[in-house]
């Protein structure tokens, strides 16, 4: 396969596609008509996960997933390795909305989905790295504490403290030694994976259980009703109940172009780093890192000793265009990479050898779904807000239980009857978005600069707001 002979490059799209293990050949595309039980549109974790769940219960399923390029080529191959029980909706906020038993509710279920990420994947024969050193966020800076304080006081207010640590500047360093850490929230919910061998064995493993994948195969409309089905421009999957799983790439349909907002995250990758750096950085238990800043970051340690450092600095593009050019934005990257110097000092000479990019799904409320409308004989889920790999595991359980009329404990989540709130249209979503990104960056660096917290009430932070 070369970009010569006009096909992707499909490794250079990730660290983790490129050592996958796998040759990344697209499977066949579909061509013509396809009569099934269930259509699947997208090939990532989403709707391999519901595939798999699918065929768990019921073994005589006919399942065809359609791809537009390979399974794991968006977000499910390219993202930070964190499979989190973080939420984008925090338990304040789920309790305003749903009640406090269903906010726990949420909590719980992203607890669960961690571990059956990992176990399903032991079950499977999937060597996908595991490694669950839990979720370590800190507090870089006198200005950063308050957050910290307040997230250990909503824990305790939900009697859930126990399954958190709230660690102090010493204890902090124990772990892992990071510039200007003053203190930190510990989880062990939180765990590392290799993405990219998740989704290609998840492929596998759904092929083996019976279910097709036709890959070059791009979606462009869907109907609903009574005889729903997924178009192509060279066929189409007639079903009786069709799956949109296309996270950020569903803002590219028209019927749900507003759905979703594509936010682009992206992640720089150092060269392997010395033992005696180790020795002074730590980290051995290969937490997963991050802050509280307003500008998301996020760090893992990779098996083979590099350190993994991403954020969502890049400019959200007009339109929600998604381009394989805005993968790569030199600017956001050069403060990724400085980013690890400023880190971890010791590793000011480091050198860089991946840098990559993709686009995520970004809910207007911070709210993702997973819904399913038996009148329509559609179900959906996605707009993760950039907590996927766990959530797409709980969102494929969910859908497979809601297809096939399973009244379980997750049928009752509230994500289960959540309908996405509408994006702005343009050029409001264009300007509102600009608004909030630059205005966070400028909120990060008062903060950091004055070493007083945000007050909250900045313009960035009240169209946010949710």
């Amino acid at each position: 396969m070369s970009e010569a002979a006009g096909m992707k490059d499909y490794t250079t799209y990730s660290y983790w596609l490129e050592t996958c293990g796998d040759d990344l050949t697209p499977r066949p595309a579909l061509h013509g008509s396809v009569d099934v039980d269930v259509a699947i549109l997208g090939a990532g974790y989403t709707g391999l996960w519901t595939a798999y769940y699918l065929l768990e219960h019921a073994p005589s399923l006919k399942i065809a997933v359609l791809e537009a390029e390979i399974a794991g080529f968006g977000a499910s191959g390219r993202n930070g390795a964190w499979c989190t029980s973080g939420f984008p909706l925090g338990l304040s906020s789920l309790e305003q909305r749903y009640g406090r038993d269903a906010a726990i509710a949420v909590q719980r279920a992203m607890w669960d989905a961690v571990d059956e990420v990992g176990a399903r994947a032991e079950r499977e024969g999937i060597d996908i790295e595991w490694r669950k050193g839990g979720g370590l966020r800190l507090a870089r800076g006198r200005h950063q504490l308050p957050a910290i304080e307040d997230s250990w006081a909503t824990y305790t207010a939900f009697g859930v403290a126990d399954q958190f640590e709230l660690l102090d500047q010493r204890q902090t360093a124990e772990r892992v030694h990071v510039a200007g850490a003053l203190g930190s929230i510990y989880t062990p919910h939180t765990a590392t994976i290799q993405p990219a061998k998740l989704v290609r064995g998840l492929a596998q493993a759904v092929e083996k259980r019976g279910a097709t994948i036709y890959e070059q195969t791009r979606v462009t409309d869907f109907t609903t009703g009574a005889w729903p089905a997924l178009h192509t421009e060279t066929g189409h999957a007639r079903a009786k109940t069709i799956v949109l799983a296309g996270e950020a790439y569903m803002s590219q349909l028209d019927k749900t172009h507003r759905d979703v907002l594509p936010a682009y995250s992206l992640i720089t990758l150092t060269e392997p780093i010395s033992d005696a750096d180790w020795q002074q950085i730590g980290w051995d238990a290969h937490e997963c890192v991050s802050s509280v800043a307003h500008q998301v970051n996020y760090l893992s340690r990779t098996t083979d000793g590099r350190i993994m450092f991403g954020g969502r600095g890049a400019p959200y593009h007009f339109g929600s265009a998604i381009r394989d050019e805005y993968d790569r934005h030199e600017p956001t990257h050069r403060m990724l990479q400085d980013g690890v110097r400023e880190w971890f000092p010791m590793l000011r000479d480091i050198e860089f050898t991946h840098s990559w990019g993709g686009a995520l799904g970004w809910s207007r409320d911070y709210m993702p779904t997973m819904r399913y409308d038996p009148r329509e004989n559609l179900a959906m889920a996605g707009a993760y807000t950039g907590t996927g790999v766990a959530t797409a595991n709980l969102s494929g359980r969910v859908l497979a239980d809601q297809i096939l009329g399973r009244d379980t404990d997750l049928t009752r989540l509230p994500m289960t009857s959540h309908e996405l709130q509408q994006w702005e249209i343009e050029p409001f979503r264009f300007a509102g978005v600009r608004a909030v990104q630059r205005g966070f960056a400028r909120i990060d660096e008062k903060a950091e600069r004055t070493g007083v917290a945000p007050d909250g009430r900045s313009l960035a932070e009240l169209l946010a707001r949710h």
